[in-house]
């Protein structure tokens, strides 16, 4: 029962608000020394955890490049990309996103998008820069709702794609729960091509959110005073 002073020492330092990297790390070479094991397997045991866990590989990796490429001006070149494209508004671009997130993860591509990997550094900054395009500097309030709606067409996008696909984790979980458990025969299949009528409805659902989203960003930036997109065009005409 000695080993369970491991659990203490996370109870305490959660408690303490200390950094959880490091509460966990002495939590562990705690639990491990209390266990009888050799600092040698201590280390050893983090050393197979870290590598076995191929989620936290891959963040870490990621994070440093997505954080390289922003410092040499990824966004950047998002919103001069976006600038160029002149009919693209924000809520087209975002459901075409929408779209291509739907249909990656439907094939079982989940990792290609995510917060981190897409959504801050290209699709959040694209869908800005379009913004800006028609109606100029943006407020506050209303960037950050055009990044809420960047991160809800990438999540909603991956939710109800995934499980189109039969190898995705969940459908394997609910087949093989389902058959256990009640003694059938449900294949991955059939979960797969039920899933696709909701997948569909929630991408026209979704996609009408965002297709509304450019005069819902009309509406507020006139409410905080800001000139309309009729007002600039004529401004811009008369300037001519």
């Amino acid at each position: 029962m000695i080993v369970l002073l491991g659990v203490l020492v996370v109870i305490l330092g959660f408690a303490t608000r200390r950094n959880p990297l490091l509460v966990v790390g002495v939590a562990g070479i705690a639990t491990g020394l209390l266990g009888k094991l050799s600092p040698q397997e201590v280390l050893a045991a983090f050393g197979n955890g870290f590598a076995s866990s191929r989620s936290v590989t891959i963040f870490v990796i990621t994070l440093p490049v997505i954080g390289l490429l922003e410092r040499h001006g990824l966004q950047e070149q998002a919103r001069t990309l976006i600038g160029r494209l002149g009919k693209l508004t924000t809520g087209r671009f975002l459901a075409l996103y929408l779209a291509l997130r739907q249909l990656t993860a439907a094939f079982g591509l989940t990792s290609i998008g995510g917060p981190a990997q897409s959504v801050r550094p290209m699709v959040a900054p694209m869908a800005e820069g379009a913004a800006e395009r028609r109606h100029g500097p943006l407020p506050d309030k209303v960037r950050e709702r055009i990044r809420s709606y960047s991160a809800s067409s990438d999540t909603v996008g991956l939710f109800f794609g995934e499980d189109c696909f039969l190898a995705i984790g969940s459908i394997l979980l609910i087949t093989g729960f389902v058959n256990s458990t009640y003694h059938t025969h449900l294949e991955p299949l059939q979960l797969a091509l039920w899933a696709i009528p909701t997948a569909v409805c929630a991408f026209l659902i979704h996609g009408f959110r965002l297709l509304r989203l450019d005069r819902t960003l009309e509406h507020e930036i006139a409410a905080s005073g800001g000139p309309s997109a009729a007002e600039r065009s004529r401004t811009a005409e008369e300037a001519k």
